[in-house]
């Protein structure tokens, strides 16, 4: 009888204390225990995306070298859950951001559109991350073809106002005329853009780790 009585002393002051405040020697308050147990029950650990993770993304508009220049950054969307083991640091939608590394509509004379995009930040377990990644390019096809066709065709224009104008030596001087205007035509408009349309998915490898910290 005895001993029950004195554990439930015990008991009693036990759950009193766990909500009390005791004073130290000193005079002043030392925190609730219970303050103690939820610092003790709620760590955070921090945890590392590696270097060479693949992470694609979404594009939220078309992207074109003859609309976006060197320099401009636009807005994404994460297309797949970023995870280390089965923890899902990123849901698919998060938000990202892109940068234009390099927009070139292409020379007038030789070379053809390209665009460099670069993935520069991630919201990651709701925060927004710095992120480092290769660059992702693209070129526009040659456009050969199409130059030679703008020729050719003014060429026979040409020749056909030569002709008219003075018979067979006068088709000839048309032709080479003709021709001469086609080549200004090309030299004077540049060859197809590059375009990345809405919805495109683009891929990207973390050329860093990146360690983010997680409450447990």
């Amino acid at each position: 009888m005895k001993l029950q009585m004195v554990a439930t002393i015990l008991s009693v002051g036990l759950l009193a204390g766990c909500g009390s405040k005791t004073v130290s020697a000193d005079g002043t308050a030392a925190p609730p225990t219970t303050g103690r147990l939820a610092s003790y029950f709620s760590s955070s650990h921090p945890v590392t995306i590696p270097q060479g993770t693949l992470v694609r993304i979404r594009t939220n508009t078309t992207l074109s070298t003859k609309s976006v220049r060197t320099g401009e950054t636009v807005l994404a969307t994460l297309e797949s859950p970023l995870t280390v083991g089965n923890l899902v640091l990123a849901p698919r939608g998060a938000s990202a951001t892109l940068l234009v590394a390099d927009s070139d509509p292409g020379g007038k004379v030789k070379g053809v559109a390209k665009m460099g995009l670069r993935l520069t930040s991630l919201t990651v377990v709701g925060g927004n991350h710095l992120v480092t990644t290769n660059i992702a390019w693209w070129q526009a096809h040659a456009s050969k073809r199409k130059d030679a066709a703008k020729i050719g065709i003014l060429g026979g224009v040409g020749a056909a106002i030569g002709a008219l104008v003075g018979g067979g030596k006068g088709a000839a001087i048309g032709a080479g005329a003709g021709a001469g205007a086609g080549t200004a035509v090309v030299l004077s408009t540049h060859g197809d853009p590059v375009v990345i349309p809405a919805e495109s998915v683009l891929q990207f490898r973390l050329a860093q780790a990146l360690t983010v910290t997680v409450k447990s």
